[in-house]
């Protein structure tokens, strides 16, 4: 006669403890896997617990400062990812034939794109699809999209990771710009040379620590104009506040500064100069691919910036 299996009563739910190890997994600690579910910490414990004893098998290796992953769990959970996913699409198609996806999405965009470009157009989103809730982080920081449980980001640049899918969108056109006050005191540039020998900038600098100088094409190469500045921001809001301010030149999308340019508070400056184009993507890891409700919201953003003249157009 077989052993009992005290894991097959109705307490026992293995599609949500599927999910707590995923998570687990993907976030490295109980602590961050709990936050991220909304679940006490002795909740998503005991499922791992009782998962791992239906399986009669250990998944994990728990030390005081991180979660590692077995020989066993490693296979188990590239099986649970493709599952879930194959779940999650299940669902999405059936409520895409509703014409109503539903579910919850954590994304995160800069302070700027969220501010100026994606909050603005978030009533016709909701609108369209009104079982979709969105959390959005705010921030220009990078994420870690798995380990923070995030569907997907929207970055300029050129995507490194190989292992996301991204998906471009748009390019952002830069313009150099100064206050009005700091042009009176400094005078004009006539020439990006000029920003070095004689004028001052704003600063920007990434959570990494590199630093972002303006950048001209100059004899048909892209070329940094170095120069001194007397204060540097990893935002973007702030980096604009202190071009107003008048603490030097900068270089921008213009979709930051049109307002400024229309109110005056800032000045368009070295316009015969071209920069060079940023990438806008939308980056999500792989094992959200099938999302539906994923899809529909890149597909929405993808409209959103395409009809955005100060974007698409710079």
């Amino acid at each position: 006669m077989p052993a009992p299996n005290h894991t097959s009563g109705p307490r026992y739910d293995q599609l949500l403890a599927m999910r707590a190890f995923a998570r687990v997994v993907e976030a490295g600690t109980f602590t961050r896997a709990s936050l991220s579910l909304e679940m006490p910490k002795a909740t998503l414990t005991k499922l791992i617990q009782t998962l791992e004893a239906h399986l009669r098998t250990r998944l994990l290796n728990r030390t005081t400062r991180r979660v590692t992953v077995t020989p066993d769990g490693a296979a188990y959970y590239e099986r649970v990812v493709q599952l879930l996913a194959d779940l999650d699409e299940l669902d999405g198609s059936m409520a895409l034939s509703q014409k109503s996806p539903k579910g919850r999405l954590r994304i995160d965009i800069s302070g700027s794109l969220a501010n100026l470009v994606i909050i603005p157009a978030l009533p016709d989103f909701h609108a369209r699809y009104p079982d979709i809730q969105i959390d959005i982080g705010v921030t220009d920081r990078p994420v870690n999209l798995v380990a923070e449980n995030v569907d997907c980001v929207v970055r300029g640049g050129e995507i490194t990771d190989q292992s996301l899918i991204a998906r471009r969108i748009a390019e952002l056109s830069f313009v150099t710009c100064a206050a009005p006050s700091y042009l009176a005191r400094h005078g004009e540039p006539q020439h990006p040379r000029d920003i070095e020998q004689n004028h001052t900038i704003v600063g920007y600098f990434s959570e990494s620590g590199r630093r972002w100088p303006p950048n001209f094409i100059i004899d048909g190469e892209p070329t940094d104009i170095h120069a001194r500045y007397i204060a540097a921001f990893n935002d973007g809001s702030a980096y604009v506040a202190a071009g107003v301010a008048g603490l030097g030149i900068m270089q921008v999308p213009l979709f930051m500064v049109q307002q400024h340019f229309d109110n005056g508070s800032l000045r368009r400056i070295l316009s015969d100069w071209q920069t060079e184009p940023m990438p806008l993507h939308v980056v999500y890891p792989p094992n959200r691919h099938l999302s539906t409700k994923l899809r529909t919201f890149v597909d929405w953003i993808a409209e959103v910036f395409g009809k955005n003249d100060l974007i698409r157009n710079g």
